[in-house]
């Protein structure tokens, strides 16, 4: 399972971590009753502690995405697909609201924050 890891944007790891298997899920690349890494593999892989995993894989269990199985593992829950991508479009608009207040701030317009969006968009094709 590929996950990439950023020590510079802020975001503390295990949050980065639950996000993008979050996003994994939800896009169906990892399948329902699917087996993640365990917690000790995940964190050799991504060099970083096992505290940090397990602290995602908890919030991802909190949150629905994940199961635990006792003496077996972690386990892709069953989600409600529509519900859990409802939660990333609210997540994309808090976002895009905080960029258009500062965009206004500095009479940025909305043409130039088009520009900006496709360029971004384009750059992880």
């Amino acid at each position: 399972m590929e996950i990439i890891i950023s020590n510079s944007n802020g975001v503390p790891i295990y949050e980065q971590i639950k996000e993008q298997i979050k996003v994994k899920i939800v896009s169906n690349e990892l399948k329902e009753n699917e087996l993640l890494p365990s917690i000790r593999t995940l964190a050799k892989d991504l060099r970083c502690s096992v505290i940090t995993t397990k602290n995602a894989y908890e919030e991802l269990v909190k949150e629905g995405y994940v199961k635990n199985v006792p003496s077996k593992g972690f386990y892709v829950a069953k989600i409600n697909k529509d519900v859990a991508l409802e939660e990333q479009f609210h997540k994309i608009e808090e976002l895009m609201d905080k960029a258009i207040a500062i965009a206004k701030m500095n009479n940025i317009d909305k043409k130039m924050l088009d520009e900006m969006l496709n360029v971004l968009y384009e750059e992880d094709k």
